[in-house]
């Protein structure tokens, strides 16, 4: 755990040190399973991250994987330890809705791909995880399983999509998770409720099972990917490891080498970019973010604070965010694809919004065509991070807000250092590098005034993924990394 922890409950240790504690026989698989779901009864009433169990087919699975290291056969890699997903990825046999009503009641016949694999390495899954309807918001509230709350502050959101995963591992209801981002829904709650989540290279890790419309399969949705969420930038690496690779009907002809990170951390050409008008941060993260970077620059790490790639800013606006909306359009209605197109029409329409109906509703050519524009960027990215290794940003410009559940993504609004913000900049720095499908590795800094988490975003190049957890890693080590909230301390 990291150092300034002050729980040594059994739920709030690092993967990595419970499947260390399972080698030895110092704790059984059924015994860490039980503890996980005695937390979660104590503490669902007031966070409600954990929405489906399948308690008794995981203590089932457990006792198998206990039997199998008494015998001394081989095991997995995570052989034996309980975890929950995300309910936006499908499991074989356990309810799995993407938030959506209209599949309140499904039960998927088949594991997506990287459920497949983490099974494999003998990982037990015992629980879902809240989320928005497809995954399309900034806070974990649907329908069906109604609203998480954030573990530092009941009031608030853990943030979205993937929230009740952050709000999970942040108390200890399990020891990590895997999430889905598109738009930063993985950093985006790592950042909310003080957790490390990494947002891996697009395409390197299967997304076949992703639960984003009634008809869900086989297809990878542009841009998302699929990522873990851990306590500790040692777990996200490990369980990076078990889910990247090719999908199950690729496997036979090609495999994944990522490269290694490129070099220690402190050797790395580091840059930042911690605030731009485009999208100003508040003055409670730009505190916190700014003493983060000064602290490794006092550790004796050059950081270049002016350094940029030649793309405008609000290219995410105009590129990023169409192909962002592009990808989710399946899960509208037709209804809802029928409101979007007089939304179009109309001139006195907010401008957000219009984007929004003219991306979801756009050509295949008017996208060919964006993603040509897209396409340079990456080249431009491509070219920046030769004279650098990694780049750190802010995950958001606010910390948890409160709940918000009337309107959308792009009707709602936040009051930020006295000025009305649009809702929907709270995915522009996060949108700003995953629309060009680099890595980025969100780790905790601190805590604003307020007493809410803040995470910076470590980005990298292309397939750079070992890069940034490296960078990320040195980070937790410097400023301390995730903290207990102390509602998690039962």
């Amino acid at each position: 755990m990291p150092n300034d922890s002050s729980s040594n409950a059994l739920g709030l240790q690092s993967a990595v040190d419970l499947l260390k504690m399972l080698a030895s026989h110092e704790v059984s698989s059924v015994e860490l399973l039980d503890h996980f779901v005695e937390r979660n009864s104590s503490l669902h009433s007031q966070i409600n991250a954990v929405v489906t169990l399948d308690v008794e087919r995981a203590r089932a699975s457990a006792t198998v994987s206990d039997n199998r290291r008494a015998n001394g056969e081989a095991v997995g890699v995570i052989e034996g330890l309980p975890m929950t997903i995300k309910d936006a990825i499908a499991v074989e046999g356990i309810r799995s809705t993407g938030g959506a009503v209209e599949l309140a009641d499904h039960v998927p016949e088949q594991d997506a791909d990287v459920v497949s694999k983490i099974k494999t390495a003998g990982g037990i899954v015992f629980g879902k995880t809240n989320l928005p309807r497809w995954s399309g918001d900034i806070q974990a509230y649907n329908d069906i399983f109604g609203a998480t709350n954030n573990p530092w502050d009941l009031d608030c959101g853990p943030g979205g999509s993937s929230g009740g995963a952050s709000a999970a591992v942040a108390v200890g209801l399990t020891p990590w998770e895997i999430g889905t981002d598109i738009g930063g829904s993985i950093r985006l709650p790592a950042h909310f409720a003080g957790v490390c989540g990494h947002k891996p290279s697009f395409g390197i890790v299967p997304q076949v099972g992703y639960i984003d419309h009634v008809s869900y399969g086989l297809t990878d949705a542009d841009v998302n990917v699929f990522g873990p969420l851990a306590r500790t930038v040692g777990d996200l690496e490990l369980l990076f490891d078990v889910v990247n690779g090719p999908r199950r009907d690729t496997e036979n002809g090609w495999r994944l080498d990522l490269p290694l990170a490129r070099g220690d951390a402190k050797e790395l050409r580091v840059a930042s970019w911690l605030d731009d008008p485009d999208c100003p941060v508040s003055e409670d993260v730009s505190v916190v973010l700014e003493a983060a970077v000064s602290a490794i620059e006092a550790d004796g790490v050059a950081v270049d604070r002016s350094a940029r790639p030649e793309i405008a800013f609000n290219d995410v606006r105009r590129v990023g965010q169409p192909l962002i909306s592009a990808a989710t359009s399946p899960g509208r209605t037709e209804e809802e694809l029928e409101a979007l197109q007089e939304i179009i029409s109309d001139p006195s329409a907010d401008e957000t919004l219009r984007m929004r109906a003219a991306a979801s509703t756009m050509t295949h050519r008017d996208w060919l065509l964006l993603t040509e524009k897209r396409d340079r960027n990456r080249q431009l990215w491509s070219d920046f991070f030769t004279g650098f290794d990694v780049l750190l940003a802010p995950v958001a410009f606010v910390g948890a807000f409160e709940h918000q559940h009337e309107g959308t993504l792009y009707t709602r609004t936040l009051t930020v250092d006295g000025r009305v913000r649009p809702y929907s900049d709270l995915i522009v720095w996060t949108s700003q590098f995953g629309y060009v499908y680099l890595p980025s590795t969100v780790v905790p800094v601190g805590l604003t005034s307020g007493g809410v988490p803040v995470g910076i975003q470590v980005v990298g190049p292309y397939l750079g993924d070992r890069t940034t957890l490296e960078f990320a890693r040195y980070v937790e080590s410097l400023l301390g990394g995730y903290r207990v909230p102390p509602i998690a301390q039962i």
